[in-house]
């Protein structure tokens, strides 16, 4: 008995267990149809706000999501699995005249919608970059799609001075991308760092990547450097974490 049920009776987070055992148990696979609040108030014998409580648990929980005029349905996780370092290596990605991008994604349908601004950075942005007060960037931000799905946004910045007049200011940056550009420059990057956290996301990147009640957003932000340790370009990623799987391999330091 849960803490807002009374003896003999029916509470909601017994009807949510009961629905995420069903879940996890594979007996309701992901695109399954979920009981709607009538449905669950004939059941179990609740009146409806116990019931949408009930639901509006696994929503929160990432489990379900509601699809207007269809009714609720469990998830669909088709992962797109983003694999460091192998990722960033030239001689497998972007060296070889690959987008980043198409080493996570394979041939699955994709598309990117792409904007590019010269502006002051953020304060932290200047900071890592080690540019002078005044200093200006290439921001190159974009929306990327895959099943028609918006999955991440991202946002790169690049010293103006190191970048300006090159395709990394254009829309198309050509085939490898923005780092092809930076070797052709002098700026080869061959080190990155990368730092993770999760957290809900905020009102603008929940409605660019159309995110289900309850989930949560995973924030990388990679630095990529030359041979000398210099900061070439800093990218701030919100990647839907329903989407992503992310692995990262190591090799022994013995």
């Amino acid at each position: 008995m849960t803490d807002n049920a009374q003896p003999g009776r029916v509470g909601y987070r017994d009807i949510a267990n009961d629905i995420r055992r069903e879940i996890d148990s594979g007996e309701l696979p992901a695109g399954s149809r979920i009981p709607g609040e009538n449905d669950l108030m004939s059941q179990y014998g609740v009146e409806q706000p116990t019931a949408r409580r009930a639901l509006d648990v696994l929503k929160n929980e990432g489990l379900i999501v509601a699809k207007r005029g269809s009714g609720t349905f469990v998830r669909e996780f088709k992962p797109i699995r983003r694999v460091s370092p192998d990722r960033l290596q030239a001689n497998t990605s972007w060296g070889s005249g690959k987008p980043i991008w198409t080493t996570d994604v394979g041939t699955r349908p994709r598309t990117e919608g792409v904007t590019v601004e010269i502006e002051v950075p953020p304060a932290a942005v200047a900071e890592v970059l080690q540019l002078d007060d005044g200093a200006r960037v290439v921001t190159r931000r974009r929306r990327y799609l895959v099943d028609d799905k918006p999955v991440q946004l991202a946002t790169s910045y690049y010293p103006e001075a190191l970048v300006a007049g090159s395709a990394i200011a254009e829309i198309n940056t050509g085939d490898g991308g923005a780092y092809a550009r930076l070797k052709e420059l002098g700026y080869e990057p061959t080190r990155f760092r990368e730092e993770l956290r999760s957290r809900m996301p905020r009102d603008n990147e929940r409605e660019a990547l159309d995110l289900a009640q309850g989930t949560p957003v995973i924030l990388i932000v990679r630095t990529a450097f030359t041979a000398d340790d210099r900061p070439v370009e800093v990218n701030e990623m919100v990647l839907d974490a329903a989407a992503y799987v992310l692995e990262y391999k190591f090799t022994s330091l013995d």
